[in-house]
């Protein structure tokens, strides 16, 4: 098993848990290393782990408590294990390059260094750390774990280590997956007129859809960008058949000022004239979360203007509970899944002063 040293640091930390290899679905080995170093370096700490998700308790009666929590998970590798240091090639910073980096093991790590570190926080403490996050969100470890252990999720606001550039990002786009269907009628395509063609059908659905302009919907000070976007389309019988059934499949990221209901009926609405609309996956959105007193003072803590998160992450999951949540992370989002991942040294620390410095006075 490999060994954690979370008094290291947590730039030397994001380099050993980079190189622990955990594409979902094998976090195994990365989840069984925390485990470990928890148990080694920080008896201040109760841990409850439910399979490959970790949750780390302080119990010191203060009067709120923090959750913080990030995912062990990656993408799959593609050439760029193990890490190495490098200068970034476009702002002359010293980074750290591999799968991981962004996605979020920089965070895990600033999380991981605080945990063992922290043990007279002025908050009672939370810490999570949970498998398949990079998959199906049914396969969620942290959705799992709340369901299984609701008791250990209570809390008064919650921060997500997503990487944001080390600046707050407030609560979360929704997200919605729906399969729009066209129907026809078959005929030889020598003969084309005995038949309606499903695809051309379509055709005109996808111009209303290319001309579709997104709203821009403030939410509690926020600005959030909407999207509705064909991802994938499938039809066609043989090369000579006019088909009779064309399926899109669309997604739509939906501002948090709308249910989860709302935004359903926003796309069952714009595709009426189809026969028919499935809803085949559906994420409500989070609000900012920043009105909370304890979101106040780490806004100042961090000292930057909060943003907007435009993708749907596990804030959401929070905000089902009623817990207020922000996203903040070392690394630029723009880099997540990408070959060149890359985080640079000095995010990793500042992000953790800024945790730090705010856990010793928050309450």
């Amino acid at each position: 098993m490999p060994l954690l040293d979370p008094s290291a640091g947590p730039v030397a930390l994001t380099r050993a848990l980079c190189d622990i290899p955990s594409v979902s679905g094998d976090e195994r080995a990365i989840a069984d290393a925390v485990e470990a170093a928890l148990a080694a370096h920080a008896p201040h700490l109760q841990v409850v782990r439910d399979g490959d998700t970790l949750i780390a308790r302080t119990e010191l009666g203060r009067a709120r408590r923090v959750a913080i929590a990030g995912h062990l998970d990656t993408v799959p590798i593609n050439d760029n294990l193990p890490v190495r240091d490098e200068i970034d090639p476009e702002t002359g910073e010293a980074c750290i390059r591999g799968r991981g980096t962004v996605d979020m093991k920089a965070g895990v790590a600033v999380q991981l260094a605080l945990a063992v570190e922290l043990t007279d926080p002025a908050v009672d403490l939370t810490w999570i750390w949970y498998d398949h996050e990079e998959v199906a969100s049914d396969l969620s470890g942290l959705g799992r774990a709340m369901r299984h252990r609701p008791e250990l999720f209570a809390a008064d606001f919650a921060i997500l280590g997503e990487p944001s550039n080390g600046t707050i990002e407030g609560g979360c786009n929704g997200t919605l997956r729906a399969r729009v269907t066209l129907t026809g009628t078959r005929a030889h395509a020598a003969r084309s007129w005995m038949g309606v063609n499903a695809i051309h059908r379509a055709g005109l659905l996808l111009d209303r859809l290319a001309a579709f302009e997104p709203e821009r919907i403030v939410v509690d000070g926020l600005e959030y960008r909407e999207g509705l976007n064909a991802v994938r389309i499938e039809g066609g019988v043989a090369g000579n058949v006019i088909p009779d059934r064309c399926d899109i499949e669309v997604n739509y990221r939906f501002a948090p000022s709308r249910t989860a209901e709302e935004a359903a009926e926003v796309v069952r609405e714009f595709f009426a004239d189809a026969d028919e609309v499935e809803i085949v996956d559906l994420a409500p959105g989070a609000r900012p979360g920043l009105d909370a007193p304890l979101a106040q003072g780490f806004v100042a803590a961090v000292g930057a203007v909060p943003t907007a998160k435009f993708g749907w992450t596990d804030v959401s999951r929070f905000s089902a509970l009623g817990i207020p949540a922000v996203n903040f992370g070392p690394g630029n989002a723009m880099l997540a899944h990408a070959d060149d991942e890359r985080v640079p040294v000095a995010q990793i620390e500042s992000a953790a002063d800024a945790l730090r410095s705010w856990l010793a006075t928050a309450g």
